[in-house]
C-alpha cells in the first residue's frame, strides 16, 4: 500500500484507499480558496508529520505536485494555501528527515519565482526568507543556491511598468538575496557563494537599488510611492544598503577581493566616478562594514583600479583618488598594513603622469583649434593633482610617527632636486615648468604629512638624507618653493605648537603675554645644532637676500628664527643667532649683492623683529633696553626699517641707507656689553658671521652663468645646482654636450679670480682667529669632532673641480705618460670607455 506504484496505479482513484498523508494534505484545501487554510486539518497534518517524520518527503512531494498544477491552471488561491502549509510544516519539523522535504520546498519556491506573476514571486520570496531564518542542525552537502541568486538578482533589476509593483518586486528580490546571504555565509560548505560568478550578481543588484534611490532623490522624486502596501512602503535602497553591509561584515580576508571588485566594475559600467558622490558613499559603507584589519585590502583594490584607469579622463581619475582619500580617512591607524609605501609610490606615479598630461596639452595648445577644451583638460588635471596631494597628506598624517618618518624620507626622495646625484623623476622630459609643479605639489604633501609630527630628537626628525635636499630647494630662486620648505621646517621643529602665537612678522611688545611653551634643550638637540646649526643659519642667510622675496617669505623667516630660539637654542646658539642677525644687517647695509631697496629694508625689519623677540626670550634687561632704543629711534626717523611699515602697501622707501647713522642699527659692541657675564660667551660676537662654503657657493654661481648661456637653459632664471653638496659627477653630466657654446670657460684662472673677489685673505685671517680661540676654550671632544668633519673639505672639493677641468678625456692610444709631475690616467680602448648617460643612446 505504501509503495509509489500502488499509490499511483491501483489505488489512485479510490478515496478510502488513498494514503493517509495524501488525505490529510487534501483536507487542508477548502472547496473555496477564499476560505483560506483549514486550521484544524492543518493541525492534524502537522501532528502526523511530527509523529511520522519519514513521511515528510512524500508530503512535500505531493504538495509540490498540487502546487505545480495550481500554478499552471492559475488557481492562485490554492497556491497561497499550499505555500502557507509548507511554511508551517517547515517551522514545526526539525528532524533529520526534513532535508528531503526542504528539497521539495525549494523546488516549489523556484516554481513561484519563475512565474511572471509579481504576487507569486513575492509569495515565493517570503517563504524563502522564512526558510533562511531556520538554523539547521546539520550542514547540507549538496544543496546549491545558484538559481536563487540569479532569480533574486533579476528581481532586483525589475523594470515593471507599474512603479508600485516594480518596488514590490525589487524589495522581494533584495530580501531574497539577504536570505541567501544569511543561509550561506555561516555555512563553511557554502563558501561557493563568495565565488566571482555569484558576487558579480549579488553586489551589482544591491548597488543598483542604492544608486536608483540616489538618482530619484537628485531628481526630486520620492524613493518609494505612496499609498502602497507594506512591502511597497519599504525602501529598496535602505534594504539594499543593509544587505550590503551584512554581506561585507561577514566577509573573511580571502573573500575581500571578490567582494570589492564588483563594486569597482559597477562604478565603471555606470560612469559613477564623475560625479563620484555615490562612489564615495559606497566605499564609506564598505570601510565601516568590514573588519578593521581588512582595510588595507580595500585600499590595495582601489590602487590597482587606479592603475587600470591611468588613461581615463582626468575627472574619472580624480574621482578614484577622492574615493581613495575617503578609504584612507576611515582606515584606523596602523591597520593599513604593508601597503604604506606602495600607496605613496602609486600616487606619486599618477602625479607624474598627470603633470605629463597637463604639459602635453599645453604644448598642443598652439596647434589646436579648440583652446577652451585644452584649458578645460588642464584644469581637470589640476583637480587630479590636488586630489592626489590631499590623499598623500592625509594618509601620511594618519600614520604613527615611526611610519610617518619613513614616509617623509620616501616623499623627499621623489622630489626632483637639481644638482643632486640621483633623483627619481626625469626632469629633462618634463622640463622646468613640470619640475616646478612636481616640486610644489610634493612639498605641499610633505607639509600635510609633517603636520602634527612630534619627534623627541631633531636628529631623528631631520636626518641628513632629508635635510640636505630640503635645503637645496630652499636655495632656488622661487619664492613659493622657499615658503614651502620653511613651512615644513616649522612643522618638524615646532614641537610645542607655538607657531600660531608667532604668526605675522611684527615687533611684539610683550613676549611673555604669548605664553610660549618650551622645555630645556636636550643633549641630543645640542649635538644636532653643533652638527647642523651652521647649515640652518646659512640657509636663513641666503634665503633673506633673494630678490623675489615677498611679505610671506619674511614672515616665515621670522617664524623660523623664533622657533629655533624656542626649541633648540642654548647659550651658544643664542650667540650664533645674534651673529647671524648682525650679518644680515651688514649685508643689507653694504649691499654687495645689489639687492632692491625693498629687500634691504625687509631684511632690516626682520632683524629688528627677531632681536626684539630674542631679547625678551632670554630675559636680559640691558639687551632689551638696547633693542627697544633702536626700535624707538626707527619709529621716529626711519619707519621703513620696521615690519609694521615696510610690509604695508605703498610704503615710501629711501634712496639709500645711511651707514653713519649708527643709532638706527644694532651695534655688536653694545650687545656684547649687554651679554657680558656668566652664561654667554659675548666675545664671540666680535667674530663676524660668515656663511660656510661661501667659496663653493660662488663657484656654483659661476657654473650656473656658464650653463645659462647654453641652448637648453635659456628659459631658466637661476641655477638649480645643489651648492650644499656640490657633486663633480653632477657638474659633468649637467654641462651641455657642446662645450664651445659656453660663454665663459671654467679654468683655473676663473676659479682663482672668483675666490679672490670674495675677500679670501680677510676670511682666512678671521678663521685663524676663530681656530685659535676654539682650540684654547673648547673641550677636546668638540675639537676632535670638528676637525674630523671639516678637515680638508675645501681642498677636496676644489681638487675634484680641477681634476674635472684639467684632465683630458681618455684616448684609445693606450699610452701612460707623466707630465708636470702628474701621472696621467691610463688610456683605455674605445669599447671600454665609459661615457656620460646623456651621451649614450
Amino acid at each position: 500500500m505504501d509503495s509509489e506504484s500502488n499509490e499511483s496505479g491501483v489505488c489512485g482513484c479510490c478515496g478510502p484507499l488513498r494514503p493517509r498523508y495524501k488525505r490529510l494534505v487534501d483536507n487542508i484545501f477548502p472547496l473555496d480558496p477564499k476560505d483560506g487554510l483549514s486550521k484544524s486539518d492543518m493541525e492534524k497534518l502537522t501532528f502526523y508529520a511530527v509523529s511520522a517524520p519519514e513521511k515528510l518527503d512524500r508530503i512535500g512531494a505531493y504538495l509540490a505536485d498540487r502546487l505545480s498544477r495550481d500554478v499552471v491552471r492559475h488557481r492562485y488561491g490554492y497556491v497561497v494555501i499550499a505555500m502557507e502549509a509548507l511554511d508551517q510544516l517547515l517551522m514545526a519539523c526539525h528532524s533529520q528527515s526534513i532535508k528531503p522535504f526542504v528539497e521539495s520546498f525549494l523546488h516549489m519556491v523556484a516554481k513561484l519565482l519563475e512565474s511572471r506573476e509579481p504576487d507569486l514571486q513575492v509569495l515565493g520570496t517570503n517563504s524563502f526568507v522564512k526558510f533562511a531564518n531556520i538554523e539547521e542542525d546539520t550542514p547540507s552537502y549538496h544543496r546549491r543556491y545558484d538559481f536563487f541568486v540569479s532569480q533574486f538578482s533579476a528581481m532586483c533589476h525589475s523594470t515593471h511598468e507599474d512603479p508600485e509593483t516594480r518596488t514590490r518586486i525589487r524589495v522581494a528580490g533584495i530580501k531574497g538575496l539577504q536570505g541567501v546571504v544569511r543561509k550561506t555565509v555561516n555555512d563553511e560548505l557554502q563558501a561557493i557563494i563568495w565565488e566571482p560568478q555569484h558576487m558579480d550578481k549579488l553586489i551589482p543588484s544591491m548597488l543598483f537599488n542604492m544608486q536608483d534611490a540616489d538618482d530619484l532623490d537628485r531628481a526630486g522624486h520620492p524613493s518609494t510611492p505612496s499609498g502602497s502596501g507594506q512591502d511597497g512602503e519599504e525602501n529598496p535602497a535602505a534594504l539594499a544598503e543593509n544587505c550590503f553591509r551584512e554581506l561585507l561584515g561577514r566577509a573573511a580576508y580571502g573573500n575581500m577581493k571578490n567582494a570589492v571588485r564588483p563594486v569597482l566594475v559597477h562604478l565603471d559600467n555606470h560612469h559613477l566616478w564623475d560625479p563620484n558622490e555615490f562612489a564615495v558613499s559606497c566605499f564609506r559603507i564598505i570601510m565601516f562594514s568590514i573588519q578593521a584589519q581588512h582595510s588595507h585590502h580595500v585600499i590595495q583594490q582601489v590602487l590597482t583600479h587606479l592603475d587600470g584607469n591611468n588613461k581615463s579622463t582626468p575627472r574619472v581619475r580624480a574621482g578614484i583618488v577622492q574615493v581613495l582619500l575617503e578609504t584612507v580617512a576611515i582606515a584606523a591607524k596602523g591597520s593599513v598594513g604593508p601597503t604604506v609605501l606602495e600607496v605613496f609610490n602609486t600616487l606619486l606615479k599618477h602625479l607624474r603622469m598627470s603633470v605629463d598630461f597637463e604639459l602635453g596639452d599645453s604644448s598642443r595648445r598652439n596647434s589646436s583649434s579648440s583652446v577652451s577644451s585644452v584649458r578645460g583638460r588642464e584644469s581637470d588635471e589640476r583637480i587630479v593633482q590636488n586630489a592626489i596631494i590631499q590623499t598623500i597628506g592625509f594618509f601620511g598624517g594618519n600614520l604613527p610617527d615611526y611610519q610617518r618618518a619613513e614616509v617623509m624620507m620616501f616623499i623627499m626622495g621623489k622630489v626632483p632636486v637639481y644638482g643632486t646625484p640621483c633623483h627619481t623623476l626625469d626632469t629633462v622630459k618634463i622640463g622646468h615648468q613640470g619640475t616646478k609643479r612636481i616640486q610644489t605639489m610634493l612639498l605641499s604633501s610633505l607639509i600635510m604629512v609633517t603636520s602634527g609630527f612630534k619627534s623627541k630628537s631633531m636628529s631623528a626628525a631631520l636626518p641628513p638624507p632629508f635635510l640636505d635636499p630640503l635645503f637645496s630647494i630652499s636655495l632656488m630662486e622661487d619664492s613659493e618653493l622657499r615658503q614651502l620648505v620653511l613651512e615644513i621646517l616649522h612643522n618638524i621643529i615646532d614641537r610645542h605648537d607655538n607657531r600660531a602665537k608667532l604668526r605675522g612678522i611684527r615687533i611684539i611688545p610683550n613676549v611673555a603675554a604669548l605664553k610660549i611653551k618650551r622645555e630645556k634643550i636636550s643633549k641630543q638637540d645640542v649635538a644636532f645644532m653643533k652638527k647642523h646649526g651652521q647649515q640652518l643659519y646659512r640657509h636663513v642667510y641666503l634665503g633673506c637676500k633673494e630678490e623675489d622675496n615677498v611679505h610671506k617669505n619674511f614672515e616665515l623667516l621670522f617664524t623660523t628664527l623664533a622657533i629655533l630660539t624656542i626649541e633648540l637654542a642654548n647659550e651658544e646658539v643664542v650667540i650664533d643667532l645674534i651673529r647671524l642677525s648682525v650679518a644680515l644687517q651688514e649685508m643689507a647695509l653694504n649691499n654687495e649683492e645689489n639687492m632692491p631697496m625693498s629687500i634691504r629694508c625687509g631684511i632690516m625689519a626682520l632683524v629688528a623683529a627677531y632681536l626684539n623677540f630674542l631679547s625678551q626670550m632670554i630675559a636680559n634687561p640691558p639687551f632689551c633696553q638696547h633693542v627697544s632704543k633702536v626700535i624707538e629711534l626707527r619709529n621716529m626717523d626711519a619707519p621703513y626699517l620696521l615690519p609694521e611699515h615696510i610690509f604695508r602697501d605703498k610704503c615710501p622707501l629711501p634712496e639709500s641707507l645711511d651707514k653713519d647713522d649708527r643709532q638706527l642699527y644694532f651695534q655688536t659692541a653694545d650687545m656684547a656689553e649687554c651679554l657680558a657675564g656668566p652664561g654667554y660667551n659675548a666675545e664671540r660676537l666680535s667674530i663676524p658671521y660668515i656663511p660656510q662654503v661661501t667659496v663653493l657657493y660662488t663657484v656654483g654661481k659661476i657654473i650656473h652663468r656658464c650653463k645659462q648661456t647654453s641652448r637648453d637653459r635659456l628659459t631658466r632664471r637661476k641655477s638649480f645646482v645643489d651648492t650644499i653638496s656640490l657633486q663633480v659627477d653632477i657638474m659633468s653630466s649637467s654641462l651641455p654636450d657642446k662645450q664651445p657654446e659656453l660663454a665663459e670657460e671654467i679654468t683655473f684662472e676663473t676659479l682663482k679670480k672668483a675666490i679672490d673677489t670674495t675677500g679670501l685673505e680677510e676670511q682666512e685671517r678671521e678663521k685663524r682667529r676663530q681656530v685659535m680661540e676654539k682650540f684654547q676654550k673648547a673641550p677636546f671632544e668638540e675639537i676632535a669632532a670638528h676637525c674630523e668633519s671639516k678637515a680638508n673639505m675645501l681642498h677636496d672639493r676644489l681638487a675634484q673641480i680641477f681634476e674635472l677641468t684639467i684632465r683630458p678625456p681618455p684616448s684609445p692610444s693606450g699610452v701612460v705618460s707623466i707630465s708636470a709631475g702628474h701621472t696621467q690616467h691610463p688610456s683605455v680602448p674605445v669599447y671600454e670607455m665609459k661615457f656620460p648617460d646623456l651621451c649614450v643612446y
